[in-house]
């Protein structure tokens, strides 16, 4: 009889076979199935009386086109005949409803005694480890999908913010979208007016081969009533899906017909066109295409292309809105950039160069005028700020000083003193510096330069043979800062000899300052190439400097004077001094003033 410690031991390790949360059963050493527990018989789904005694293998191990599996290959018999344990996964058990499960299992042979009694198999339902693998496997590609949209907006998002020139943006934009959203993409635009035009401003293909640039130029207008699908997107702020079915219609108008083409000449079975808007305007429109057959495009793609072309109408909205004010605040410069008057024998010349950013617009001037004793004047200034505001306060400031100055002939000292007080109690126009400059001459005597300098670069004087100087006299404070006169400051008034044939140059900052340079050595470099322009004419004289230092960033304003040879000029019987307003000068054009757009680069070496 058997021990109580023995019937005990055996009740536990009964309960630890029947608890189990893997499947369990025993063979003996023919492979018939000796014991089971019920997870098995759950997973199994056959009772315990249907199992027992029976071949574990012809009961249970199916291919999986559902027959039974030759005995030679079944890896859980191979346990009885090698006596070593073995594993392996997704096999094929035939459950009682007659579906198959695949399972992971392990087997070990049983031994009694140093006999081999069988073998005790363990194994799992493999489907429930399949479908986590799978859903991990999917959450990887979904967040593997997640990170390359992520990173192809943030891509999109640096071309949009790299430069300011849109058809160089929409370019860029493209050949940044193929060929991982599609095998080509092509821009198209409306014009700006209300006429309706159209332009492709580029087509990117992923062989880049160029097949697309004989498809950029003018496009027909976008017509009143239209069904394609895609000149619809123009109309609208939504997305427009392209299948093989959309693509296979005719086109019924020439704007149709013209995006048709670009399905004939490159290809396509699937397209998503995207409308370039915002919420006031629909600016133009992006297409997208694939030319594998049965592609598509899925609904996160057409939202992130959607996205994009949403950013791209807001970045064209801005640059729209930035010309916009870049372009009021130019006209308003122009129209106060006068003709230069025509005196004697004196040579004037100007010249005003805008910044190259459109937010730096504005404050730089010149000016020149006759006073009522017939008087020469010659100004130059920059008013604080750098926007269609500073331009506003600029020609507030000008037009003070030449309501100020044309009727007195007292000293430039006060002049300037008057333009600050004014500046200070009637304007809400901030700092400023100015050069104010009378140009005086004597019956029989040389020319003279009487002036006043509040804050600005020195005015530059070269002689005929090169020599150079800086007019450093007349410095006083900025205007706009009348407590300096409470504290003793004020503008002295200087004078200075103008040999024959000397050229004085007046100019802003922009000329001779820069983020790259400081102010001491843009001084050094225009004196340079000054001295080198001594015996220019002075429309070349201006031109050729502004070539040779080729100042950016900051608007540049230039006016230069060139006096007559010895004995010309004052005790001459010729022509009165004519204003640039008189018939007799707007007759000859007012030559000697000139505003520059983009201005000619020079290749050569400076002298």
């Amino acid at each position: 009889m058997r021990s109580q410690d023995g019937l005990l031991e055996i009740g536990f390790m009964r309960t630890v076979f029947d608890s189990l949360g893997a499947g369990v059963f025993v063979t003996d050493t023919t492979g018939r199935l000796t014991a089971c527990n019920p997870r098995a018989q759950q997973l199994l789904g056959r009772p315990q009386e249907e199992m027992l005694g029976r071949d574990m293998h012809d009961l249970l191990h199916r291919r999986k086109d559902g027959g039974t599996s030759p005995r030679g290959e079944c890896g859980l018999l191979a346990v009885l005949d090698s006596g070593q344990p073995a594993e392996g996964s997704e096999e094929l058990f035939l459950r009682g409803d007659g579906s198959l499960v695949p399972v992971i299992w392990a087997a070990t042979p049983l031994r009694h005694e140093g006999r081999m009694e069988g073998a005790v198999v363990v194994f799992h339902d493999f489907s429930l480890h399949r479908d986590a693998a799978e859903q991990t496997a999917a959450y990887l590609a979904a967040l593997e999908g997640l990170t390359a949209r992520l990173t192809m907006v943030a891509e999109v998002s640096t071309v949009l913010i790299a430069t300011l020139e849109t058809p160089e943006m929409l370019d860029r934009l493209a050949g940044l979208l193929v060929p991982d959203m599609g095998d080509w993409a092509a821009i198209d635009v409306r014009s700006t007016g209300h006429t309706g035009e159209m332009q492709r401003v580029t087509v990117r293909t992923a062989d880049g081969r160029g097949a697309g640039e004989a498809l950029t130029g003018p496009l027909p207008p976008l017509p009143e009533r239209t069904r394609s699908a895609a000149v619809q997107a123009l109309r609208s702020a939504d997305p427009v899906v392209l299948d093989a079915d959309a693509l296979a219609g005719q086109p019924d108008g020439p704007l149709a017909a013209a995006h048709r083409e670009l399905f004939d000449r490159l290809g396509g079975t699937c397209a998503v066109v995207v409308p370039l808007h915002t919420r006031r305007q629909v600016f133009g429109a992006l297409t997208v295409a694939r030319v594998a057959p049965d592609s598509s495009y899925s609904e996160a793609e057409v939202f992130m292309l959607s996205d994009i072309a949403r950013r791209v109408g807001l970045v064209m909205e801005a640059a729209e809105l930035f010309e916009q004010q870049r372009h009021v605040a130019e006209t308003m410069q122009r129209q106060l950039l006068t003709p230069l008057p025509q005196v004697d024998h004196l040579e004037l010349a100007a010249r005003y160069r805008p910044a190259e950013s459109a937010a730096e617009i504005g404050g730089d001037w010149y000016d020149s005028f006759l006073l009522g004793d017939g008087v020469l004047t010659m100004v130059i200034g920059d008013v604080v700020g750098h926007d269609l505001k500073a331009a506003a306060h600029m020609a507030e400031v000008r037009n003070m000083l030449r309501a100020l100055a044309w009727d007195r002939t007292e000293p430039p000292s006060l002049i300037m003193r008057r333009l600050d007080e004014a500046m200070t109690h009637t304007s809400d126009a901030p700092m400023a510096t100015c050069v104010f400059a009378r140009i005086e001459g004597e019956e029989g005597g040389p020319w003279q330069l009487h002036w006043v300098n509040a804050g600005h670069p020195p005015p530059l004087l070269v002689t005929a043979d090169g020599h150079t100087r800086f007019l450093e006299a007349g410095h006083g404070p900025l205007l706009g800062l009348s407590s300096a006169l409470h504290m003793g400051l004020g503008w002295p008034d200087a004078r200075a000899d103008l040999p024959p044939r000397s050229t004085l140059l007046l100019y802003t900052d922009g000329l001779v300052e820069s983020r790259a340079r400081d102010i001491e050595a843009g001084l050094a470099t225009l004196r340079r190439h000054a001295a080198a322009l001594a015996r220019r004419d002075v429309e070349d004289f201006l031109d050729e400097l502004l070539i040779r230092i080729d100042p950016s960033g900051d608007d540049v304003a230039l006016l230069v004077l060139r006096t007559p040879p010895a004995g010309v000029g004052t005790g001459d019987d010729e022509a009165p001094p004519q204003h640039a307003h008189s018939p007799a000068a707007s007759n000859r054009g007012a030559p000697g003033s000139r505003i520059e757009d983009t201005p000619v680069r020079d290749t050569s070496e400076p002298a």
